[in-house]
């Protein structure tokens, strides 16, 4: 039945990412039907067991690896507060996923505790869906420095800061972000990395680690 559906999106000439995303959700409702008794675990390793289709062409953008990902944050001068908000934003941008604008528009009190884990809570993203995003422990660590290190309690969390290195304003602009990145991959010896690298980064980096391409 599965096969059947592949080849039906095959044929009618569907992009491998959307043939491959929609066979993992299949996948995973098999996994959920098999594990709730609804299908015979047989039946449920047959469908999983279903091969998705190869893509062909060259990536566009750059994807790290977790070599590189980690020589990222590890070069970061966390010792001003303008390093203590850049190595903050990095790290929200690799481990959480998130875009540009989402990054920017974040608010301090979308960072919320949700059954004993730190997520972004109800993250407003492309095309107005709503999502929560965990927060790794790591990342929630460069948060907190850079919160306290610029009094943020309240409004957006990611801010400008002037030439005498204080926070200025109530947000900051894209090309700063882009600027912070471009110094960040400068500074690990990566070329051409963009903010939304990052992104592409964290979902390669967790489907390798075992998570499922629905969920990512």
């Amino acid at each position: 039945m599965v096969l059947r559906y592949r080849i039906f999106l095959e044929q009618k000439r569907y992009a491998a990412t959307t043939i491959n995303l929609r066979l993992a959700a299949v996948r995973r409702v098999a996994f959920e039907a098999a594990d709730s008794g609804l299908l015979s675990p047989e039946l449920a390793a047959g469908i999983r067991r279903v091969k998705g289709v190869r893509r062909i062409g060259v990536r566009v953008g750059n994807w790290l690896t977790a070599e590189q990902a980690k020589r990222l944050l590890a070069v970061a001068d966390r010792a001003s507060l303008r390093d203590k908000r850049d190595h903050a934003m990095v790290a929200m941008l690799i481990g959480c996923g998130l875009r540009r604008g989402e990054l920017l528009a974040l608010r301090v009190d979308s960072i919320q505790s949700r059954e004993e884990h730190w997520v972004i809570a109800d993250l407003l993203g492309k095309a107005g869906h709503i999502r929560t995003v965990p927060i790794p422990s790591w990342v929630k660590v460069a948060i907190d420095e850079w919160k306290e290190a610029g009094r943020i309690t309240e409004g957006a969390l990611f801010r400008s800061i002037n030439k005498t290195g204080r926070v200025w304003g109530t947000g900051m602009t894209p090309k700063v972000l882009w600027e912070v990145v471009r110094a960040a991959a400068t500074r690990a010896g990566i070329e051409k990395l963009a903010p939304h690298d990052l992104q592409r980064s964290c979902a390669r980096l967790c489907h390798l680690a075992g998570g499922e391409l629905d969920q990512i």
